[in-house]
């Protein structure tokens, strides 16, 4: 009993003892009365006091109330912007979460002064285990990863926690976004150039290796394009003869040279402007020169060097193509032709 409920209860016994005693006066009661009064003034007190000594703890009610709650433990901490290793080289991630944990049973007598680290430690080693075999690029993706790796909580290192983490991002730092996007642009541009450059080479293959190889390979492709019109195969004869002929650069043969309609046949010498190697021929010709005559291809080279001296290359390999003289041929002084520049 406290010390307020002490003096209350004495300060009631004491006011009924004087009530009872102004009422033993008035109504003049016997003695026997008079030491029952006695009697229960003295015994009220006493068993109130034994009665509030069996209820109380062992301390007092009031002073419970002001005794300092047990202060709880602090199981988090935000970690922020960690880098974590990509499996590229000098491509890190960036990571940020709350780690959380709660103490194991003590199996020794070595103390934990700072759980957080210890914490903090076990939670990156889990998510750098998983970081350093991903590709940057996949930054969302690896991010839902670590979200379902460390979502459990598992044993530290030591053994002394129970660790796990939530709130997890992971991201890039802008500059390597940036670069990767820009590798990513290439890769896909390259990837299409090369698609198209693959259909080109594939294409001129099956042109040239196939379709027209020959006249008869283009005829028939000629025929299977057109829906088998066989009247306007055979009416495109002479362009399908022309183009084989361009396509291997070779002259167009004998047997189809028929075919070919005189607007597109090629210009002859007579039909086109002559050209120097042409006024050439006619003057060999108007000398005499045949074609089995040496002189005709010495001359050929001497006009062909004068030529160039004039930067005129082309018409002089036009001259030497046409009149170039025999290999074996050799000069003697007396077969040479006079000068035109000292007649004889």
């Amino acid at each position: 009993m406290t010390t307020g409920r002490t003096t209350t209860t004495v300060f009631l016994t004491v006011l009924c003892a004087l009530l009872l005693t102004i009422l033993g006066l008035v109504q003049k009661w016997p003695s026997w009365a008079w030491a029952a009064l006695a009697v229960a003034v003295v015994a009220a007190p006493v068993a109130a006091f034994k009665i509030a000594a069996q209820r109380r703890g062992s301390l007092p009610a009031d002073f419970t109330n002001f005794l300092p709650a047990a202060p709880i433990e602090r199981r988090e901490h935000h970690v922020s912007r960690v880098a974590l290793p990509s499996q590229w080289d000098d491509y890190d991630f960036v990571f940020s979460a709350t780690v959380r944990w709660q103490p194991l049973d003590a199996r020794n007598d070595e103390p934990v002064f700072n759980p957080a680290g210890l914490a903090v430690e076990a939670v990156l080693d889990r998510a750098r285990a998983l970081t350093e075999q991903r590709e940057p690029g996949r930054a969302s993706l690896v991010q839902h990863e670590l979200n379902g790796a460390l979502s459990r909580m598992r044993p530290d290192h030591a053994g002394h926690l129970q660790v796990m983490a939530e709130n997890i991002t992971l991201t890039l730092h802008e500059a390597d976004q940036e670069r990767l996007d820009k590798l990513a642009g290439v890769r896909k541009d390259k990837a299409v150039w090369e698609h198209q450059r693959k259909y080109e080479q594939s294409k001129r293959e099956y042109l040239g290796d196939d379709v027209l190889k020959d006249t008869g390979s283009a005829v028939v492709w000629w025929l299977a394009k057109n829906d088998n019109h066989i009247e306007k195969t055979v009416a495109d004869l002479g362009l399908l003869a022309q183009l084989t002929s361009a396509a291997n650069d070779t002259d167009i043969p004998e047997r189809l040279q028929d075919l070919i309609p005189a607007s597109n046949a090629p210009s002859t010498a007579a039909e086109r402007e002559p050209t120097a190697a042409d006024h050439f021929e006619a003057f060999l010709t108007g000398m005499g020169f045949t074609n089995e005559d040496a002189r005709r291809g010495m001359l050929t080279k001497q006009i062909a060097d004068v030529i160039r001296t004039q930067d005129k290359h082309e018409t002089a390999d036009e001259l030497l193509r046409r009149y170039d003289p025999p290999a074996t041929f050799t000069a003697h002084a007396d077969d040479q032709p006079e000068s035109p520049d000292h007649p004889g």
